[in-house]
């Protein structure tokens, strides 16, 4: 079994010091997109791989939605709330996604998960400015998907960022940064929480601790 394969799990336990993060699959070229195709990122299979362990998820595949399939989308409803939609058949798929996705998030502390990589524009995995269509078809670029909603919503801590903002270096930096002190910070909690333990986490990471209270 090669490197790269080994370095892709199916969620068993991690080992100590094991830096695990999750990822949209089609980010790692797993075929699972609606056309059944992929959207592999050369940063994530070529730069970070060696360093990380992967744990891969595909909201839409494990909802039950085949490969291919017809395309989803959000939509704003007429009280004016996102609703993630299949347009070909008219069916609402919000309920069954978030019932999911809380259920997905709420067991990923059993993953030990350090940060997650998410795809941009996707209405499940989606961060930010994801295409949303009012009653009139047209769409602006303002909403969230439904699957990142949950996780940011349930798991505030948790390093989080997009294939596609990782392409700007400070960006990079800033969730590399982040995910090395989620880290650490687990293996300080493994070892025990400690007066000098504390303050030499605090030493090591002040100033990145500094930049996430003023934001």
């Amino acid at each position: 079994m090669s490197s790269r394969n080994r370095r892709r799990t199916n969620g068993e336990t991690p080992s100590s010091g094991t830096i695990r993060i999750g990822i949209s699959s089609c980010l790692l070229g797993q075929k699972v997109r609606y056309d059944g195709g992929h959207k592999r990122d050369r940063f994530a299979t070529d730069v970070l791989e060696p360093f990380v362990e992967w744990v891969p998820m595909c909201p839409e595949v494990e909802i039950g939605l085949g490969i291919p399939r017809p395309t989803i989308r959000l939509e704003q409803a007429e009280d004016g709330t996102a609703r993630l939609v299949m347009p070909s058949t008219g069916e609402d798929l919000t309920h069954r996604m978030q019932t999911w996705s809380e259920k997905r998030v709420a067991g990923l502390g059993e993953l030990d998960l350090c940060g997650f990589i998410l795809k941009k524009d996707s209405p499940s995995c989606g961060m930010e400015r994801v295409k949303i269509y009012d009653r009139n078809d047209v769409p602006a670029r303002n909403e969230t998907g439904v699957f990142a909603e949950v996780l940011l919503r349930m798991a505030p801590h948790l390093p989080v960022e997009e294939e596609g903002r990782l392409n700007d270096p400070r960006l990079r930096e800033n969730f590399i940064a982040r995910v090395f002190a989620m880290r650490r910070w687990k293996d300080v909690e493994a070892a025990g929480v400690s007066r000098a333990r504390l303050m030499e986490f605090h030493a090591r990471h002040k100033f990145l601790c500094m930049a996430r209270n003023q934001a």
